[in-house]
């Protein structure tokens, strides 16, 4: 039997209908055979549920080496020498480079013309001691006479009174012994309040100039102003120096400075510390200086904060011109709370870590420090002692419960 073309064509669409009609019977039917095979109780789903994740105690770890910065060895203090008085130079005790104490004369005078106006203030102040006592001796002199004066002008006076009651004077003559008997009252008052106030005057003005002649004297020797290293001296014998000139230095070096700059960050670091360690590269030996000077306001021309340390130097180990490190910070305070770099979650700007409490991930936020290889610095968030989820946070979710892994 033969069949034409559109016979053909129509015997193929119904049997590709009738495929598609089977595959899809058999999608259906395998869909609702699956639950049937793959089933599971409700106590084995809600067990799988539960994350098995690792933890580990959180500690302190030293997260990096004590900080250090580096300072310079100056003077303590830097003096000029002055000459006080203006005269020549008889005699130079002291060398440049000599070691010297506060009150070492370094150099001398010639003081003459200095020993003249002292001896000639220590006449001038006889004299005004020896005219005070003659002045109070007759004063005294002075003031007895005018008390018997008042005593006879009082008695007078008084008898005229009793007179002049009896009728025997008149009105004018008790006036006359009344007149007499106040101007020597009044006599003796001013006596004894003028007293010998001017030869007092003369006296006090003589002994202030000869504590100036003797302080000028002792300008002729010129002194140590502190102990030091005396440098620059500039003077030779002979030569003739006027008042006002510099003639030399002395740098203190015991005690010595430690100076350095400090960043902002580096000085909160020191703030509040009385002492600081530092040592001279390449040397093991640590000194401990104490902090004398912390700027409290940066420097507009440094930009930065002025740290000073000071320290006895008997043996003059230390020199102006040396560096040192100066360590800010000491060991205890580099271990600080840390946790593994791989167990923190970012989110984006922020950071979590998932700590154990009880049987339940807690979500914490956390500050980041400093980084130190496979550590990181925590500044907040969690303390030392709990217990940090180190595998498998990244699923987990704030409160879900968990199972430590065993």
């Amino acid at each position: 039997m033969s069949i034409s073309g559109q016979g053909v064509n129509k015997l193929a669409k119904t049997a590709g209908a009738a495929a598609a009609l089977a595959v899809l019977a058999a999608v259906i039917a395998g869909c609702s055979a699956q639950p049937k095979e793959q089933g599971a109780g409700p106590a084995e789903t809600a067990s799988a549920a539960v994350k098995t994740v690792k933890t580990a105690e959180i500690a302190k770890v030293q997260i990096a080496a004590p900080l250090e910065q580096v300072a310079d060895v100056v003077a303590s203090a830097q003096v000029s020498i002055v000459a006080k008085a203006g005269a020549d130079v008889l005699e130079i005790p002291k060398k440049r480079g000599e070691k010297v104490a506060k009150g070492d004369v370094i150099v001398v005078l010639d003081d003459s013309d200095a020993l003249l106006q002292r001896d000639q203030a220590v006449l001038s102040k006889e004299s005004a001691q020896k005219g005070l006592a003659t002045g109070r001796k007759q004063w005294q002199q002075n003031v007895t006479k005018m008390e018997q004066a008042l005593a006879d002008a009082t008695k007078t006076y008084n008898k005229m009174k009793n007179d002049y009651d009896s009728g025997l004077v008149g009105k004018t003559e008790l006036d006359q012994a009344e007149n007499a008997y106040k101007n020597v009252k009044n006599d003796l008052a001013n006596l004894k309040e003028t007293s010998v106030d001017a030869l007092e005057m003369q006296l006090k003005s003589a002994e202030m100039s000869l504590e100036l002649s003797n302080r000028a004297l002792a300008h002729y020797k010129i002194k140590a102003p502190i102990g030091g290293i005396l440098t620059d001296l500039t003077v030779q014998e002979g030569m003739t120096l006027s008042p006002g000139i510099s003639i030399g230095q002395i740098l203190q070096i015991d005690p010595i400075k430690i100076r350095t700059l400090l960043t902002a960050q580096a000085a909160d670091k020191v703030r509040g510390k009385n002492e600081l360690q530092f040592y001279l590269p390449g040397s093991s030996k640590m000194y401990t200086g104490k902090v004398t000077y912390l700027a409290d306001v940066i420097d507009t021309q440094t930009n930065a904060y002025e740290l000073d340390l000071s320290i006895a130097n008997a043996d003059m180990a230390l020199k102006p011109g040396m560096k040192v490190q100066v360590r800010l910070t000491d060991e205890a305070e580099e271990q600080v709370v840390a946790v593994p770099t791989l167990s923190i979650v970012r989110e984006g700007a922020d950071t979590f870590v998932f700590v154990l409490n009880g049987n339940k991930a807690e979500k914490r936020k956390v500050e980041l420090g400093r980084l130190n290889e496979l550590n990181q610095e925590i500044l907040s968030g969690v303390q030392a002692g709990e217990k940090l989820i180190v595998s498998g946070q990244h699923q987990l979710k704030d409160g879900e419960q968990v199972e430590v892994a065993k």
